[in-house]
């Protein structure tokens, strides 16, 4: 028997904000978390700007690793995990007496550990590789930092569906605690800056130059940012058992992987995917009020996302917002972070702005990107959307407790 599954703790670890209260502050006033790069010698680049979490500093935020042996995005992971628990309000000791793991959404697990390792084989050949940092590579770990943060001993699973994989982690978790194998789940993503993803979308010319803005006619593409992003998960039963704050129910959510090009999207395909999940939710899309967008910022995905937008909800679509025009683009941690802001959302009644908007696309016919700032409103059914390369489509739809 499937059990109803809430979200009663957010952790993120952002950009523009780091705690539940702050990330959500950051959304209402539409703060960008924009900045020249500093995590590595950007100076040879055209485009130098990034969405970093300059303030992250690991050892204030987790108790039980050492941050000399994990890279940063497995610190990202265990300290947004760390900060999803003290939201939620449970003791971490009846956390850990409990069944409860962890799923970890990545695109490059630890790519800055990779770059210094490829840095030391290239200077000094194979047998240079310091070993520590060989430990800290496999992108495995990023749920495992969660767990042994937390003292977790069920699964930890890492799931590495590119940039809509903490859709596929949120997923993954609500499964498990709906068919009764665990009782709390930390679900999400991370990811870190770091050169040669910088170097790769700028190559694609899927990079712009200064500030992100989807939906835009002048849009020219994404930023790329960093951080951790975790949700607490439970039962309803649970929650009120004990009295915890919920944020929101996890309605159900949909997956396909069309394969049909390896960078360029497909409105059919994402159509698609948007039913799935409606149909997994129980839902109508005419019950959805609001839609956290993919909203990268390219030409190409705006407008297929538009599309299939269109296509499963008619002309008049509810409106649809991109925070990637303020954290920059997270990668694996994205749709973790749609995910955070549509609970808030919900919890707290606005939607979330597609800021640096100035000029409406007249190829965009019905769609409202909540322009430059955040809207009051009451949300009771969002749709977040993750899209990645390879057509890997992942949405999840949460909703208010009824």
């Amino acid at each position: 028997m499937s059990r109803r599954v809430v979200i009663t703790g957010l952790g993120p670890v952002s950009s523009v904000g780091i705690g539940a209260e702050d990330f959500g502050a950051a959304l209402r006033e539409g703060r960008s978390g924009i900045s020249p790069i500093s995590s590595f010698d950007a100076s040879g680049f055209p485009h130098r700007m990034a969405g970093e979490v300059p303030d992250f500093d690991p050892g204030t935020m987790v108790r039980s690793l050492s941050p000399d042996e994990w890279g940063r995005t497995s610190l990202f992971a265990a300290a947004a995990g760390r900060l999803a628990v003290e939201d939620s309000g449970l003791d971490p000791a009846v956390l850990a007496r409990s069944r409860a793991g962890s799923s970890i959404g990545t695109t490059s697990g630890e790519s800055q550990v990779v770059e210094q390792l490829t840095a030391q084989w290239v200077d000094g050949g194979l047998s240079s590789l310091r070993p520590d940092l060989v430990r800290q590579a496999p992108a495995s770990r990023l749920a495992v930092a969660v767990n042994r943060e937390l003292g977790l001993t069920g699964e930890a699973m890492t799931l590495s569906t590119a940039c809509s994989a903490s859709n596929y982690a949120l997923g993954y978790a609500y499964d498990q605690i709906a068919m009764g194998d665990a009782d709390y789940m930390i679900a999400g993503g991370a990811d870190s800056v770091c050169r040669w993803a910088h170097a790769g979308f700028y190559r694609l010319g899927a990079l712009t130059e200064h500030a992100c803005s989807p939906f835009d006619a002048n849009r020219s593409g994404i930023l790329t940012g960093e951080g951790g992003a975790a949700l607490f998960l439970e039962t309803l039963e649970s929650a009120e058992s004990r009295g915890a704050h919920v944020y929101a129910e996890v309605l159900g959510y949909g997956l396909n992987c069309d394969a049909n090009h390896m960078v360029a999207p497909d409105a059919d395909s994402i159509a698609e995917c948007m039913r799935r999940a409606h149909r997994n939710a129980g839902i109508d899309a005419s019950q959805v009020d609001y839609i956290c967008a993919h909203g990268t910022g390219t030409p190409a995905n705006d407008a297929v996302e538009s599309r299939a937008v269109l296509d499963v909800f008619g002309d008049t679509p509810p409106p649809i917002s991109s925070i990637k025009s303020m954290l920059g683009h997270t990668m694996g941690a994205a749709s973790g972070f749609g995910a955070i802001a549509s609970a808030l959302g919900i919890d707290q009644g606005f939607m979330p702005p597609t800021t640096n908007h100035t000029t409406p696309d007249p190829d965009l016919v019905g769609i409202d990107p909540v322009p430059n700032k955040a809207r009051i409103a009451r949300l009771d059914v969002v749709q977040n959307n993750g899209f990645a390369f390879g057509g890997n489509n992942a949405i999840t739809i949460l909703g208010r407790v009824a």
